[in-house]
C-alpha cells in the first residue's frame, strides 16, 4: 500500500516502530536517502511493508484485514471515487501579447507585414467535481468553470460527457454542472458542524491531472475566516485539513472516515504548503440547490469590517484604525463601508458586537455565519458597545453588492 506521508505523520510513524522495537525504516530495506535531513523530505511518498501497522478503523478495529489489507481508508474510496469526476474546462482570454503590439512602436519593431497576431488566446483548466444526483448533478468550484458555459467531465468508467454550466457563486466559490445521463454513482453527504481537530479527513481529486487520487491527513482546524486564509473576498467559513490539496483537487470531495462528504477541497492558496482548505458541506449544498434551483444566489450584505479583540489585537487595531477602543474581548468593527446597510443603520467603527439576535457572539466567524445564514432583507438586532454604553441597532441587510 502506498500512503503519502507529511512530516509529521513520517516522524510519528518512526517513533512507533522505534518504540515497538520494529524493524521499520531503520532496517537494511528502508533505510532514508543519505544527507537528507527529515525537513527536506516534507509529504515524502513511502512504500510501508506488508506487516506494518496501518491505521486503525473509525469503530477501533484494526485498519487491516487478513491480507488484502483493506482498511477503512479504502473502504471509504471504494464507495466514493466512482461519483468523482474530472473536469477539464476551456475558457478564451485577452491574448496581451495583441493588446502590446497595438503599440506603433512595437508594431514597427516586429513589421508592419507579419501575419495578425490573435486577439484571443485559448486557456485550459483540470478540476475535480463530484456527483450529487442520479441523473447528473454536479457540484465543484466556481474558478474550475469560471467564465465557460460548457466543460468536458470525464467520469471514473471512462466515459466523456459535455457539462452545461448551470450557475456559478464567486461568492463561495461554488458551482453547479449538469450532464446528460442517468443512473451514475451518487456521494453520501456528512455533517461539518461538529467536526473536531484531530478526526480523519480524506481528499479525493485529480491533482495535476493525475485521475482519482486520495490523500489522507486529519482535520487541522474549524471555522477558519476567509481573512485568515487569504481570499477576504470570499463569504466561507474554511475547513482545514493537512491532507495533501494540490491544483486540480479543486471541486472534489473531502471526506470523514465513514466516507460521507464533509467538504469541497479548494486550491486557493499557492503558498500554503502542508495546509488545504475545504468548503464545508452545509454551505456548498446550500449554494448547490440555489443554483440548481434559480441559476444565481444572492448573499445578505451588512458593510462592516471586523476583528476578534486580545490585548495585542487591541492595541494594533487602535493605532491602525485611529480608534480608542478599551475592551480586551469581543468583536469590533473595523470599518463601515460608505453607502451600505450598517452605514444607514448607524454603527460605527469602534463599536464592539456582542450579540446578534440576542445570541451571545464571541467570534467573528460567528457574526459572519449568522449574516450568511439569514435572508436579503431580513433584520439582524446587532447588540454593541459603543464608548462603554450597550446599544441595540437594526440592521436591515442588503444584497452582497457585485464585483464591477
Amino acid at each position: 500500500m502506498i500512503m503519502k506521508l507529511s512530516l509529521k505523520q513520517l516522524a510519528v510513524y518512526v517513533f512507533l516502530l522505534v518504540i515497538g522495537g520494529g524493524a521499520g525504516l531503520f532496517g537494511s530495506r528502508y533505510l532514508l536517502p543519505q544527507n537528507r535531513s527529515f525537513q527536506q523530505l516534507r509529504n515524502v511518498t513511502i512504500a510501508l511493508p506488508p506487516e506494518s501497522v496501518v491505521p486503525n478503523a473509525p469503530n477501533g478495529t484494526m485498519g487491516a484485514t487478513g491480507g488484502d489489507n483493506v482498511n477503512f481508508i479504502a473502504t471509504a474510496v471504494q464507495k466514493v471515487g466512482p461519483a468523482v469526476v474530472r473536469i477539464n474546462a476551456t475558457r478564451k482570454v485577452a491574448n496581451p501579447i495583441s493588446d502590446a503590439l497595438k503599440n506603433p512602436l512595437l508594431r514597427r519593431f516586429f513589421g508592419e507585414d507579419e501575419q495578425p497576431i490573435p486577439q484571443e488566446r485559448i486557456e485550459r483548466g483540470t478540476g475535480s467535481g463530484f456527483i450529487l444526483s442520479e441523473n447528473g448533478e454536479l457540484l465543484t468550484n466556481a474558478h474550475v468553470v469560471a467564465d465557460t458555459d460548457t466543460v468536458q467531465v470525464t467520469l471514473k468508467d471512462g466515459r466523456t460527457l459535455e457539462g452545461k454550466v448551470v450557475g456559478v457563486d464567486s461568492v463561495t466559490d461554488v458551482a453547479v454542472v449538469k450532464i446528460k445521463a442517468n443512473h451514475l454513482p451518487t456521494v453520501k453527504l456528512g455533517n461539518s458542524q461538529n467536526l473536531i481537530p484531530g478526526q480523519w479527513a480524506i481528499a479525493i481529486g485529480n491533482p495535476l491531472g493525475l485521475d482519482n487520487t486520495v490523500t489522507i491527513g486529519i482535520i487541522s482546524a474549524t471555522e477558519r475566516t476567509s481573512t485568515q486564509v487569504g481570499v477576504p473576498d470570499k463569504r466561507v467559513s474554511f475547513i482545514q485539513t493537512d491532507a495533501a490539496i494540490n491544483p486540480g483537487n479543486s471541486g472534489g470531495p473531502l471526506l470523514n472516515a465513514q466516507g460521507e462528504v464533509i467538504g469541497v477541497n479548494t486550491a486557493i492558496r499557492a503558498d500554503a504548503q502542508g495546509l488545504g482548505f475545504a468548503i464545508p458541506i452545509e454551505t456548498a449544498a446550500r449554494i448547490a440547490n440555489e443554483l440548481f434551483t434559480k441559476g444565481r444566489v444572492e448573499h445578505p450584505f451588512l458593510g462592516i469590517e471586523m476583528a476578534d479583540l486580545s490585548p495585542t489585537r487591541k492595541q494594533q487595531i487602535n493605532q491602525e484604525n485611529q480608534l480608542n477602543i478599551q475592551q480586551e474581548v469581543g468583536i469590533v468593527i473595523k470599518g463601515v463601508t460608505d453607502d451600505s446597510p450598517a452605514k444607514r443603520a448607524g454603527l460605527l467603527p469602534g463599536d464592539v458586537i456582542q450579540k446578534v439576535n440576542g445570541k451571545p457572539i464571541k467570534t467573528s466567524a460567528q457574526v459572519q455565519k449568522l449574516v450568511e445564514s439569514s435572508k436579503v432583507g431580513e433584520i439582524l438586532a446587532m447588540e454593541v458597545n459603543r464608548s462603554g454604553k450597550i446599544q441595540t441597532i437594526k440592521v436591515q441587510s442588503g444584497a452582497y453588492p457585485e464585483k464591477k
